[in-house]
């Protein structure tokens, strides 16, 4: 096979010859070079095929051949529907029975509820009932994105009947790293390595070799925390429970990074005051429609700064230089803020910051706000006294600069704190926000001291 890459971000396969065996109608080299590749590279190929030709992939593959696909691709959720369409309705239905539970069901959740009923009356019943028991958890809970396949052993069985488990529950587990102990009443009483059952005499009891002391999440817990504790525990899966200790399923690190990726990209997208960045607009109306709302807001907001300006307009027609350095100071303003929401914002996120830290926090950007304002209104003053020879200027801009990154410092760190503290994702104090609201204290404070002291001017 001709291997070849170009650069780190493209793909290694024979992009040619495979369309060209497409285009053809070979089925048997398409499927010969096709299944040669890494499922990563089928999934990328996959995607960049036009869609007439992605027709005779799926006269080419089993449904069970292309579920590999949809596992492995990072498909967007808009686009889930166009390739089913392109599908016979039973061949889809059959390639998402064939997908792990958990995956099935993110797929489906990106479905018209007629869809989704559509696809489940068309599988195989047990597969039905599998992705039916997941379909009605809350999203962005752990039961939305748990799997149940997975291997359990009675906690009264000896590591050859174990071992007998694994064997036959293996083709079908998501992993089998982990190996969860059950009682009679399949309550989570344990959990045992792969490695533990390989070396474990044969006769030995399971309940004599498994650990008890088994991290696991609630059915109802939220996602981002869920992804927390397999961050800091560093586990391949964790069990999901309910509120009696019953196993319901587990969650596995691959689900995991999905959902670090999906909460940051939610996060960066509240941050950048923009509605949706999960996906990638393909049309200027589509971006449009998700930013200008935003835009919008700010754009009313800012109407605000503007008349603040226009009520400061006497004491700008005398001094007229005044008006020149006010894109310096509220530019200023806004960038400090925005720093400290950034800090405050991954503190949150990260855990860094507890309850008992954040006065120190809170003392520590104040702090902070003190020494950047004062050297910045330090050179503030030489640079105007140098540049336009106004000294008595200079140190009214200075202080003017020193007050509003002190105020945007602590207003930046102290409204996402809030915002956490009753329950609203901090994310939402996003850096525009932040910024138009520093641009109006910086604005008032300002023009309020140069109204102040103008017959000093």
């Amino acid at each position: 096979m001709d291997y070849r890459e170009e650069n780190k971000d493209e793909v290694i396969y024979d992009e040619e010859k495979l369309t060209e065996a497409l285009l053809s109608q070979d089925m048997i080299a398409f499927r010969n070079e096709y299944l040669m590749l890494h499922p990563y590279d089928r999934a990328i190929f996959y995607e960049k095929v036009e869609p007439q030709l992605r027709k005779f992939i799926y006269h080419y593959l089993s449904p069970k051949e292309l579920a590999e696909i949809f596992e492995t691709s990072e498909i967007g959720d808009d686009e889930y529907k166009q390739f089913l369409q392109e599908m016979d309705t039973t061949y889809a239905a059959d390639m998402i029975s064939h997908m792990f539970v958990d995956n099935a069901v993110d797929v489906l959740n990106e479905l018209d509820k007629s869809q989704v009923v559509s696809y489940l009356t068309l599988m195989n019943k047990e597969s039905a009932a599998e992705i039916r028991a997941l379909l009605h958890y809350e999203e962005y809970t752990a039961g939305s994105i748990m799997t149940t396949e997975y291997v359990t052993v009675p906690e009264n069985s000896t590591v050859r009947s174990a071992m007998t488990i694994l064997r036959n529950e293996a083709p079908s587990a998501e992993t089998i790293y982990y190996i969860f102990v059950v009682d009679d009443d399949n309550r989570l009483s344990g959990v045992v390595s792969l490695r533990d059952l390989i070396i474990a005499h044969e006769d030995t009891i399971i309940s004599e070799i498994m650990s008890e002391r088994v991290v696991s999440v609630l059915v109802s817990e939220d996602q981002e925390e869920v992804a927390r504790t397999i961050k800091d525990y560093n586990f391949l899966a964790v069990p999901v429970v309910d509120f009696q200790q019953h196993i319901l399923g587990i969650i596995t690190v691959d689900d995991i990074i999905d959902v670090l990726d999906e909460e940051a990209s939610d996060d960066y997208s509240k941050l950048a005051a923009v509605a949706n960045m999960d996906t990638f607009d393909k049309n200027s109306l589509s971006a449009a429609k998700k930013r200008l709302p935003w835009l919008i807001i700010l754009l009313i907001l800012g109407m605000l700064t503007a008349n603040l300006i226009d009520l400061f307009t006497e004491t700008i027609s005398q001094v007229a230089l005044l008006a020149a350095f006010i894109p310096l100071i509220a530019g200023t303003a806004g960038n400090s803020g925005t720093q400290a929401l950034a800090v405050a914002v991954r503190g949150i996120a990260t855990r860094d910051i507890e309850d008992e830290s954040k006065f120190k926090l809170l003392l520590r950007e104040a702090g902070t706000g003190i020494i950047t304002g004062l050297i910045c209104a330090i050179f503030v003053v030489l640079l105007i006294s140098v540049w336009k020879h106004e000294f008595i200027i200079g140190l009214l801009v200075g202080a003017a600069i020193l007050v509003s990154i002190f105020v945007a410092t602590l207003s930046g760190s102290f409204i996402p704190l809030f915002m956490h503290k009753i329950k609203i994702d901090p994310a939402v104090a996003s850096g525009p926000f932040i910024t138009t609201l520093n641009d109006v204290i910086s604005i008032i404070i300002y023009l309020g001291l140069a109204t102040a002291f103008i017959g000093s001017l």
